[in-house]
């Protein structure tokens, strides 16, 4: 199945996914803003649980069913980012593509922008025969004690 954030532009902003929603015909139901307004306004990424219960705490009233319907919605047109954890799925508001640092300590997700030198892809693909049209690299570690 092709990945449909590879055919437009990456979403780069709340207005972004707000727009990608029209140009894919999907409705802006109130509960969708309330989802997406909520990931952008997070610098980490949250689980549907979390996603309900925060929206709840805000007055901004939304089922469990309708969580999980616009999340999976939104993460299946690539307006959304779901990570796949073995605790379950985590949401983030980046679909563009970016690489991941795991927190150990807390299981907090950070995301970040790796630029691999040329010469290292060139590498990848000579040994793999593969060429690289992208690439995410997950890093996992601790938090780091100042000395």
């Amino acid at each position: 199945m092709d990945d449909p954030a590879l055919s437009h532009p990456p979403i780069r902003s709340l207005e972004d996914a707000l727009e990608r929603c029209q140009v894919l015909g999907m409705r802006l139901s109130r509960q969708r803003r309330y989802i997406l307004e909520l990931l952008w306004q997070q610098q980490g990424h949250l689980s549907a649980r979390d996603i309900y219960h925060r929206l709840n705490q805000e007055g901004r009233e939304i089922g469990h069913t309708s969580v999980y319907q616009n999340l999976d919605a939104l993460s299946e047109q690539g307006i959304i980012e779901c990570v796949e954890r073995a605790d379950g799925r985590l949401y983030g508001h980046s679909s563009r593509s970016h690489s991941h640092v795991n927190c150990l300590d807390t299981d907090d997700i950070i995301d970040v922008d790796v630029v691999l030198p040329a010469e290292l892809i060139q590498q990848i693909e000579a040994q793999t025969g593969v060429a690289i049209t992208d690439y995410r690299i997950d890093f996992f570690g601790t938090k780091a004690v100042s000395a």
